[in-house]
């Protein structure tokens, strides 16, 4: 009797969790090399919907089962994904990577505020800070978005990146009308300074009568749930 000859084994193909959430690190690890010099520490990306803000960094809030140690989150609304390009897209994952390097090397500022340091950093790494998305808009505040510097570091990087033939597959699927006029209706706000709450349509700016001038400009107003960031 002829023995039975071995067959090779097929390789595991990748699950969607792992290619999403793969393809999240590999841009983290990449960008860190890239344009921190890989000086920021490990991170739990997550995907998380979160009204009015396409990404958000919070510290510390994983804590190990297992051993004694604590992570940083850095969380990506899969809902802002629809109509993005992927250089936009991971330019917000770069956002919440400079709010991670000012946690690790910096002077991190109150919860959720965007301070000069930040703003400082973030033109380093090639992307302009704006409260509007456009040249002009204020550098500093509570909720600060950005655009990508034409030729800047962050660009360059992200060709580089481009070129392996990274891409990422998924995002969130088209709301029906029923959906969107739940989105519409009344959300949470959480002052980040005194935890005073409100409730108000989505995008509502909420004055907080407890807290006081920042000392730039600026007054504490209430953030949507969890608030961290507005990237």
């Amino acid at each position: 009797m002829q023995p039975m000859k071995a067959t090779a084994k097929q390789p595991k193909q990748e699950t969607i969790t792992e290619g999403q959430y793969r393809a999240f690190q590999q841009a983290y690890d990449f960008f860190n090399a890239e344009l921190f010099a890989g000086t920021l520490p490990p991170v739990l990306v997550t995907l998380q919907r979160h009204a009015k803000a396409r990404g958000y960094f919070s510290p510390e809030r994983f804590s190990g089962r297992i051993e004694k140690a604590a992570a940083h989150e850095l969380a990506m609304n899969p809902d802002t994904f629809t109509g993005r390009s992927d250089e936009d897209i991971l330019s917000t994952l770069a956002h919440e990577m400079a709010h991670v390097w000012q946690q690790a090397h910096g002077k991190p500022p109150r919860r959720s505020y965007h301070d000069r340091q930040w703003a400082a950093k973030m033109k380093e790494i090639g992307l302009q800070p704006s409260t509007t998305a456009a040249p002009g808009g204020k550098e500093t505040g509570q909720s600060v978005t950005h655009y990508i510097l034409p030729g800047g570091p962050y660009a360059k990087a992200y060709a580089r990146l481009k070129a392996t033939g990274f891409q990422l597959h998924w995002q969130s699927a088209p709301q029906g009308e029923q959906a969107k006029a739940k989105k519409a209706s009344k959300t949470k706000y959480t002052c980040p300074e005194c935890g005073q709450n409100a409730w108000a349509k989505p995008g509502a700016l909420l004055l907080c009568g407890d807290c006081h001038d920042d000392g730039e400009g600026d007054t504490c107003f209430l953030l949507a749930e969890p608030g961290e960031d507005d990237a």
